[in-house]
């Protein structure tokens, strides 16, 4: 009888790669918390449900290993179709083991080949998304504080913010589109749900056309604010100005850099400046639509 000896279990980048489902939300949150950063349960719910999970089970039986989130949109007039990467997370005790290297490999050039891509990455992840072929085509600074506004009854430009209703949604949706260059159909009809306010701009006396939209989602102890699109700068104001009214939390939002004026205002009103991300492409030489009126993702990890 020939005796085999112990089976070599497989390296640890060549475990499987499999779809992940709404129902890992809790593995993926246990990740995020195996990693230092806050569970995030509600994001991950949205970003399950409206986008595609990949991750790696841990050998160990314990959870996931790896994982991370892609979040498709289609192409309209106004630019091609894109998909952001988000949520590329390791457990701590695999680590530096190559696994996160192919995690992505997998993801960028089989799942998604040949589609542009974009992904907000840190100093510690650029050099990886560097050698996949990314390229830096801007920076997000992300904004954490108690806002202060001097007078309640503050208004900035002509704008006039209100609460949206059901029939905004389509209006909002288009405005997004044009701004954003891709069609989020799908990630935007869920806000309403997703969101503790949703506000929208229209000009004071004018035919209704909104003017700019934003939305405060809940997010462990913090009020994130994105998406942020707005025609100028004192609209973007008025929308801010007005989701802090409606919490007492601390707020978060991510501001691309090129929007120094909004900056300046939101650090005179109490927010720091806690991190810079790099926001990253790929296939394309730069995001879609207009950024001079696309002031802050919905989130970092869909843009």
């Amino acid at each position: 009888m020939i005796q085999s000896g112990p089976v070599t279990p497989p390296h640890i980048t060549d475990l499987p790669i499999r779809a992940l489902t709404v129902d890992d939300l809790h593995r993926c949150a246990d990740l995020s918390e195996d990693r230092g950063w806050l569970r995030e349960d509600h994001k991950w719910g949205l970003l399950l449900a409206a986008g595609n999970g990949f991750g790696v089970d841990a050998p160990d039986g314990r959870g996931l290993a790896a994982a991370c989130v892609v979040t498709r949109y289609g192409s309209t007039s106004a630019g091609p179709g894109i998909a952001a990467i988000g949520m590329v997370l390791v457990a701590d005790r695999y680590a530096r083991q190559g696994m996160g290297r192919a995690l992505m490999t997998h993801v960028c050039n089989d799942v998604l080949k040949g589609i542009p891509l974009t992904l907000h990455a840190t100093p510690y992840g650029r050099p990886l998304y560097e050698e996949l072929g990314f390229k830096t085509t801007g920076r997000a600074e992300m904004m954490v504080g108690a806002f202060r506004e001097d007078d309640a009854s503050d208004t900035h430009g002509t704008a006039r913010v209100r609460p949206a209703v059901a029939d905004d949604l389509p209006r909002i949706v288009r405005l997004d589109a044009e701004v954003f260059g891709a069609d989020r159909t799908h990630m935007i009809t869920r806000l309403p749900a997703f969101s503790d306010q949703l506000l929208v701009s229209e000009e004071h006396g004018g035919d209704g056309t909104l003017t700019g939209y934003a939305a405060a989602w809940p997010n462990m102890h913090t009020h994130v604010i994105g998406p942020l699109i707005a025609r100028d700068t004192g609209t973007a104001k008025s929308l801010i100005a007005a989701l802090a009214r409606g919490t007492d939390r601390v707020l978060r939002t991510d501001v691309d850099v090129r929007h120094e004026e909004l900056l300046a205002w939101l650090k005179e009103r109490g927010m720091e400046s806690v991190a810079f991300n790099a926001v990253m492409t790929r296939d394309i030489p730069d995001l879609p639509g207009d950024w001079t009126r696309r002031w802050a993702p919905l989130t970092v990890a869909a843009g």
